[in-house]
C-alpha cells in the first residue's frame, strides 16, 4: 500500500462546535449554508437549520463522533499526514493501526475490535461529510481491502452481557437503601429498565411528560391501577412500551417510580437526576447513561450475582444491556410480545437476547426421520 498523503504543514484538526449544553455539534453542512452571510430572517432560518442538523443525531452520538475525529486527527498529526482532504490511503493506514494496536506509536496499545473499527470508519465518513468538502470513499481499495482483511483475521462472535434474571434483580434491589433518595432513585431505574427492557440511554432520557426538555428522548404516563406507558424516540421513529404493575409492591416498577417522584418532588423535566448535598438534594441535571451501567455493575457485585466468577470477570459481564437481556430471557410469554417490548424488527434479533432459550426445542434431526 502506498503511504498516506503527507502534509506539507500539518494543520490543526477542524474545531468542533460546542452547544450551550456542552455537547459537540456538527458544523452546518455546506449544502445548507449558502456562501456569504445571510441577512435578517434568512439568518434565523440558517440557525434553525443548524438546530435540525444537531437533532439528526443524539448528544451521545455527537460526543462519540467528536472523540473519534480527535483520535484520528491526533494520530495523523503524529504521522505527518494531512486530515483534509480525505485520503483513503491515510484512512487505510489508520484502521490498520487500530487493528494492530499501533495508534499510540509504540505498537503496544489496545487492539480494537472489528466492530469498534467499523464504527470509527463510519464516524470518519460522517465527519468528512459534515465538513462540506470531498466525501470519504469507503469503497476505495485502500480501505475496503484492508477492512476485509481485518474482518477475516480478527472477527469474533459478539460478546453478550450476562442477563440479570428476576432472582438476581430482587437480590440487587435489597442492596439499595430505601431510606435514601439515591436508593429510591436507583430502585426505580433498575425496575423500570428491567420491566421495560429499556436501553440505558432510554432510561435516563425519559421526562415526566411530553415536550418538557430539548434533550429528552421520551416520556412516561402513569395509569393508576394499571401501569406505565413509556413513549420513546429511537433511531427508526417512535415506539410505545407498556409496563404493568408487579405482583407485590416491593418489586413493582410503578410503585418504585411513584415513590421516587413523590419523595424527590419531581413533576417536570428529567425523570432521573443527580443527587447532591450529601444525598439530601435532588438536582436538575439529567443523569448520564453511563450511570445505569455503573449501577447494574455495582449492585450485581454487591448482591453476589454469579459469585462463581472473579470480580473482574463479573465486572465485564454486567452492564446496562443486562436488564434488557434479563426480561427477554425470563418473561414466560409468546415471543412476539417480548419482541415488541424490546422494539426489535425481527424475532431473530430478540432470540439473541434470550439467554435461557432452548435452542434445541425444534429438533430437525428427529423431524427428518433420523
Amino acid at each position: 500500500m502506498a503511504m498516506g498523503r503527507q502534509a506539507e504543514a500539518v494543520s490543526e484538526p477542524e474545531a468542533v462546535i460546542v452547544t450551550s449544553d456542552g455537547n459537540p455539534s456538527p458544523a452546518l453542512p455546506a449544502e445548507v449554508m449558502p456562501a456569504g452571510g445571510l441577512p435578517g430572517q434568512l439568518g434565523d432560518l440558517a440557525e434553525r437549520a443548524r438546530g435540525y442538523v444537531e437533532a439528526a443525531s443524539s448528544a451521545n452520538t455527537r460526543r462519540a463522533y467528536a472523540a473519534d475525529w480527535k483520535h484520528f486527527s491526533d494520530w495523523a498529526r503524529r504521522q505527518g499526514f494531512a486530515t483534509m482532504p480525505p485520503d483513503p490511503e491515510t484512512v487505510g493506514l489508520y484502521i490498520t493501526a487500530l487493528a494492530s494496536g499501533a495508534t499510540s506509536g509504540s505498537g503496544t496499545g489496545d487492539k480494537k475490535s472489528v466492530s469498534t473499527i467499523e464504527r470509527r470508519l463510519s464516524s470518519l465518513a460522517w465527519n468528512y461529510a459534515q465538513r462540506g468538502g470531498e466525501k470519504l470513499d469507503r469503497k476505495h481499495r485502500a480501505i475496503a481491502t484492508v477492512m476485509a482483511g481485518i474482518r477475516n483475521a480478527h472477527a469474533r462472535p459478539p460478546r453478550q452481557k450476562e442477563a440479570i434474571l428476576p432472582e438476581d434483580l430482587i437480590a440487587m434491589l435489597e442492596t439499595l437503601d430505601r431510606g435514601t433518595l439515591r436508593g429510591l432513585r436507583d430502585r426505580a431505574m433498575l425496575l423500570l429498565g428491567f420491566t421495560g427492557a429499556l436501553r440505558r440511554s432510554e432510561i435516563v432520557g425519559l421526562d415526566c411528560s411530553s415536550d418538557q426538555t430539548e434533550d429528552g428522548r421520551g416520556w412516561i404516563e402513569i395509569f393508576p391501577g394499571k401501569g406505565i406507558l413509556v413513549t420513546l424516540r429511537g433511531k427508526t421513529g417512535w415506539r410505545e412500551v407498556e409496563i404493568g404493575r408487579g405482583s407485590a409492591d416491593i418489586t413493582c416498577p410503578v410503585v418504585a417510580l411513584e415513590t421516587w417522584l413523590n419523595l424527590a418532588r419531581i413533576g417536570h423535566g428529567p425523570l432521573f437526576r443527580r443527587i447532591t448535598g450529601q444525598g439530601k438534594r435532588v438536582g436538575t441535571e439529567r443523569l448520564n447513561d453511563q450511570e445505569v451501567a455503573r449501577l447494574v455493575k455495582r449492585t450485581a457485585l454487591a448482591a453476589g450475582v454469579r459469585g462463581d466468577l472473579t470480580e473482574a470477570e463479573r465486572t465485564r459481564l454486567f452492564a446496562g444491556h443486562s436488564l434488557r437481556a434479563g426480561l427477554a430471557s425470563s418473561a414466560e410469554v409468546e415471543e412476539r410480545y417480548v419482541q415488541k417490548q424490546l422494539g426489535h424488527a425481527s424475532a431473530e434479533m430478540t432470540r439473541k437476547y434470550q439467554r435461557r432459550r432452548d435452542r434445541f426445542r425444534v429438533n430437525l434431526t428427529k423431524a427428518s426421520g433420523l
